[in-house]
C-alpha cells in the first residue's frame, strides 16, 4: 500500500462583500470543490473563509483568486 505524502496547510482569507448566508455558503462551495482544497469554512460574522489544502496541488494565490472570481473582495 502506498502511502501518499500530502502538505496539508490551513489558509485564513478575509473576504469583504458578503452580505449574507447565501454568499457565505456559495464562497465555502466554491473553495470545498477546488482540486487540492481539503475542507472549506466560510463565517460571515467574522468575514473570513477558512480553507485547509494540500499545498502540492493549490497555492494560496488560487484560492484568493477563486473567492475574487464570485465578486468578493479578499485583501493581498
Amino acid at each position: 500500500m502506498h502511502h501518499i505524502t500530502m502538505a496539508t496547510e490551513t489558509l485564513h482569507l478575509t473576504v469583504h462583500g458578503m452580505t449574507c448566508d447565501n454568499c457565505a455558503r456559495a464562497i465555502q462551495r466554491k473553495l470545498a470543490f477546488t482540486p487540492g482544497v481539503l475542507h472549506a469554512s466560510v463565517s460571515l460574522q467574522n468575514s473570513e473563509a477558512t480553507v485547509e489544502y494540500d499545498g502540492t496541488q493549490v497555492q494560496p494565490e488560487k484560492l484568493a483568486n477563486t473567492v475574487r472570481q464570485l465578486g468578493y473582495e479578499v485583501p493581498a
